[in-house]
Parts: structure tokens; sequence; C-alpha cells
């Protein structure tokens, strides 16, 4: 016989835990971009920043860990400055290639 699980029992998954080397990060942010969905990139920014270490990235940055977490944040609507700023933090920049129409 099979147990039912109620919902609120489950783990909460965080996506930080499994963003363990370069290469998953660069996945996770390509699998991001390819959603098209601008709001998933800020998130994403944050997840990875967690992952590696909120107060390094703050400092790598030169933003605040407080402004951090309020511009990465989901549903935020961070400047592309804090992009960028972020993304060299991290080691990673966004590029644009053609894609097919």
């Amino acid at each position: 016989m099979t147990r039912k699980i109620k919902i609120s029992e489950l783990a909460e998954f965080d996506v930080a835990e499994f963003l363990n080397t370069d290469e998953d990060v660069v996945d996770y942010l390509n699998a991001v971009l390819a959603d098209g969905d601008p709001a998933l990139l800020p998130a994403a920014l944050g997840d990875i920043a967690r992952a590696r270490g909120m107060t390094q990235i703050s400092e790598k940055s030169g933003i605040t860990r407080e402004a951090l977490y309020k511009a990465l944040r989901p549903g935020s609507m961070p400047r592309f400055d804090t992009i960028s700023k972020v993304c060299a933090a991290l080691g990673v920049r966004l590029t644009v290639v053609q894609g097919q129409p």
C-alpha cells in the first residue's frame, strides 16, 4: 500500500544546493535564458550567488549583501548595471548569438 504524502511534508527544493560546478551554473543560466521569461534571470543569479556565497559575491560586485538579496529575489526588476556587476562577480557573462526566427 502506498502512503499519501502531504505537500507540506515535502522538503523545500533549493536549486542552489545543486549548483556545485561552473558547468552546473552555465547550464542553469542557459536554461533560464532559453525559457524567455525575463523575471527568471535575477532570481537565477540570486540562486547562483547563494550557492557561491552571498558575502563573497557582495564583495566582488561592490553591492551590499542586503541590496543583492533585494535585487536578486524572485519578482525583482534590477537595473542592468546590477545584473552586469553580479555576472562579473560570478565569473559569467551574458552573450548574444543569432537565433532562429
